[in-house]
C-alpha cells in the first residue's frame, strides 16, 4: 500500500501521452471512468465568472455571492429566496442547457468498451449525452431530485415542473410563497437531493447503482482495466481518486489515467501504470477520438 503524501505530478510528452491512452482505451478489458467537476467546466458549466454574473448579478449585487457553488450554501432569510436561487440555479445547469461536447466525445470513445461510470457531479451531462444509465453511479444525488428536509423517508421525487414554474414566477428574487415544496408525509420543506450533510437521502435508485458499481470493480478486479480519472478536484477525493490510486496498485494489469488541468498527479508507488495529462478534457478528449 502507497502514502497519499507521495503525490507528484508526472509529466512527458504530451502527444506521447494521448498515443498511450489511445492505445489503453483500445486495449483495456474494461474502463472504469471516475468524473469530476472539471468535466463540466471544460463542458462549458462554469459556476463563476461571466456566466455567474448572467444569471445572478442580483445575488451578487445583494449578498456579495460570487460563485453558484457557495451560493447555494448561503442562509437566505426565507424559503421564497431560497428557492428563488435553487430554482435558478437547476433550471440553468440541469433543464435548459445543452450535452456538453466533452460528455459526447466521452461516450464515442468508450460506447464500444465495456465501461462504467462514477461520478460526484450532479448536473445529469452523462444522461443527457446517452450514457447506459444502467453504467453510472452518481453518489452526491441529482440536481433534479429533491428530498424531505428533515429526511423523514428515503424516497427522492422529480423536480422538473415545479421548478420550471418557480423560475417562471419568481420576483425580486423571491418565489410566491404558494410554490414552496412541502415534504408529502411530514410537511416539512422539501430541500435539494444533494450531499452536504449525514440527511442526505439514499434512494432505491442510489442503492441500485452503488451495487451495480461494485459489481463492475469486483468482476474486472484482476484484469487489463483503465481507470480514467477526468477533472476530479480536492474536495472528495475519497470517492473517486484515492480508491483508483488503491485499485491500480493492486492489480499490475491496471492502469490509472488522469486528465485534470493544472491537478495531474499520481502517487510514485504507480507512477509506471500511470498517464497523467495537465490539459483542459475537452481538447484531449477530442484528440482522443481523432
Amino acid at each position: 500500500m502507497f502514502l497519499r503524501t507521495g503525490t507528484r505530478k508526472y509529466t512527458q510528452n504530451y502527444s506521447y501521452n494521448i498515443n498511450r491512452l489511445k492505445e489503453k482505451v483500445e486495449t483495456a478489458d474494461a474502463i472504469l471512468i471516475g468524473a469530476g467537476a472539471g468535466l463540466s467546466t471544460s463542458a462549458g458549466l462554469q459556476y463563476s465568472g461571466e456566466r455567474f454574473d448572467r444569471y445572478f448579478s442580483d445575488f451578487k449585487a445583494k449578498y456579495g455571492i460570487t460563485d453558484m457553488y457557495s451560493g447555494g450554501f448561503y442562509p437566505y432569510q426565507t424559503l421564497e429566496e431560497y428557492w428563488a436561487w435553487w430554482s435558478r440555479h437547476i433550471l440553468i445547469n440541469r433543464y435548459d442547457v445543452e450535452i456538453g461536447k466533452p460528455y459526447k466525445d466521452l461516450l464515442t470513445l468508450v460506447k464500444d468498451k465495456d465501461y462504467f461510470v462514477l461520478t460526484t457531479n450532479v448536473d445529469h451531462q452523462f444522461q443527457l449525452a446517452g450514457f447506459d444509465k444502467k453504467r453510472l453511479f452518481y453518489t452526491q444525488g441529482d440536481y433534479g431530485l429533491w428530498q424531505c428536509s428533515d429526511a423523514c423517508h428515503s424516497k427522492t421525487y422529480d423536480n422538473n415542473t415545479a421548478v420550471l414554474k418557480m423560475a417562471a414566477e419568481q420576483k425580486d428574487m423571491k418565489i410566491p410563497s404558494e410554490l414552496i415544496p412541502k415534504c408529502p408525509i411530514c410537511g416539512a420543506p422539501m430541500t435539494m437531493n444533494l450531499r452536504c450533510d449525514d440527511s442526505f437521502i439514499q434512494d432505491d435508485g442510489w442503492y441500485k447503482a452503488a451495487g451495480q458499481y461494485e459489481d463492475f470493480v469486483r468482476r474486472h478486479k484482476d484484469l487489463n482495466i483503465l481507470f480514467l480519472e477526468l477533472g476530479v478536484g480536492a474536495n472528495t477525493p475519497g470517492i473517486i481518486k484515492y480508491p483508483f490510486w488503491q485499485m491500480t496498485a493492486q492489480n499490475e494489469n491496471a492502469v490509472y489515467a488522469c486528465i485534470n488541468m493544472g491537478m495531474a498527479i499520481t502517487p510514485d508507488e504507480i507512477e509506471r501504470q500511470s498517464i497523467c495529462i495537465d490539459a483542459d478534457i475537452g481538447i484531449v478528449l477530442s484528440e482522443l477520438i481523432v
